[in-house]
């Protein structure tokens, strides 16, 4: 599996979105400045993030886009779902795919489904707070926490 450039873009700006949000509507335009993404592609991208109801935008002179819940209750999974479509490892490892005619014999199908179950499970339990408060652990743009000195 190879998470594209929409994918990697997207979580880029989403993130970017959670530290500099501040309680008001982040310009796709700042976003893209920031982060050295050509708007017109990110204006793709946050299509794709409000038609799955990550984000909303807001419109006016002092609008932009905001997360339509907080950034602990969004994960980085349903993020990369929204930009990328199901993520699978093998076809065999996801639940409900069709079989293949060496499913009783496969030696490496128990190791994909192993590995699809981790890859799961840290995508479904990191949170964009997560992943910002990781790559910039003191922000004060979270939910109004103080950063050390």
């Amino acid at each position: 599996m190879l998470i594209s450039t929409k994918g990697r873009y997207g979580l880029r700006s989403i993130a970017d979105l959670v530290i500099n949000a501040h309680d008001s509507p982040v310009p796709l335009r700042t976003i893209a400045e920031r982060q050295g993404i050509s708007e017109s592609y990110l204006e793709q991208v946050f299509a794709l993030l409000r038609k799955a109801g990550l984000v909303k935008a807001i419109r006016g002179s002092y609008g932009g886009y905001v997360l339509t819940r907080p950034a602990q209750q969004i994960t980085v999974g349903e993020v990369l779902q929204a930009l990328e479509g199901p993520l699978t490892l093998a076809n065999c490892a996801t639940e409900g795919t069709m079989e293949c005619d060496k499913m009783d014999s496969c030696l490496t199908m128990s190791f994909w489904k192993e590995l699809s179950a981790k890859m799961d499970e840290v995508l479904s339990t990191t949170t964009l707070q997560d992943l910002v408060k990781k790559e910039n652990p003191f922000s004060t743009a979270l939910n109004g926490e103080e950063g050390e000195d």
